[in-house]
């Protein structure tokens, strides 16, 4: 199985201050791989580093054996990059249609309706604006503008944050299904009980730094490794 997703001894920051020091992962068509670490080690950076919104200074990125580094952000999005920030960012005045519309690109197999089976409870609130929407609903609005853009691979940047259990455990379901879809996931995560129903390999990162790569069940039954990096 191919490699969907490559990245090559990156190192990417914001302005003189370097985040990523060698940074090298992959993910392979229709797997789920988590990101796991602490606040601050370079999670959030690897991800914007791949879809061009912080400055590569070295190494390679490549989407489908073509190196995408230092493209511009809609190009990367255009290929078949989707990216879910952790903010959000949904536009709060438009509806859930409305915004599902705006995410809109391309041809595909994603469509509003198509997108409405995954998540049933937005065909409900597709009048609502979006900015009445609970958190849980605002995540799995993110995600579902995304797929509009009918992406082949999909960055999640801390989706369970600061949701409760019971929709993390949906939200959960939901990635599962596109897991099953086919999809390609890189999942960036500080809840290990989530990504690790989600994930089939693992890398968790330190100051920058890939310290463990391999399958999620070796991290899960490494129980020094987890304390030594993603206790807090």
């Amino acid at each position: 199985m191919k490699d969907a997703l490559e990245l090559d001894a990156v190192q990417a920051g914001y302005g003189l201050s370097r985040v990523l020091h060698g940074v090298t992962l992959s993910a392979r068509a229709g797997e789920v791989v988590s990101l796991l670490g602490r606040n601050g080690a370079g999670k959030s950076t690897t991800l914007k580093a791949i879809v061009g919104l912080v400055e590569v200074t070295g190494g390679a990125i490549r989407f489908d054996g073509h190196e995408i580094t230092r493209r511009p952000t809609h190009e990367i999005s255009r290929l078949g990059v989707g990216y879910v920030p952790e903010d959000r960012r949904i536009f709060a005045d438009l509806t859930v249609q409305e915004n599902l519309t705006v995410g809109a690109k391309g041809a595909g197999v994603w469509s509003a309706g198509r997108v409405y089976q995954f998540f049933p409870k937005l065909e409900e609130l597709a009048g609502r604006r979006a900015g009445s929407l609970s958190g849980g609903e605002q995540q799995m609005l993110t995600v579902a503008r995304t797929l509009m853009g009918n992406p082949r691979v999909l960055l999640l940047d801390e989706p369970s944050e600061g949701l409760a259990p019971v929709i993390v455990r949906a939200l959960g379901d939901q990635i599962a299904a596109l897991k099953r879809e086919g999809l390609t996931i890189l999942l960036s995560e500080q809840n290990l009980k989530f990504a690790a129903r989600l994930a089939d390999r693992a890398y968790i990162i330190e100051k920058g730094e890939i310290r463990f790569d391999g399958p999620m069940a070796q991290l899960m039954a490494d129980e020094p490794l987890r304390r030594k990096y993603l206790t807090v």
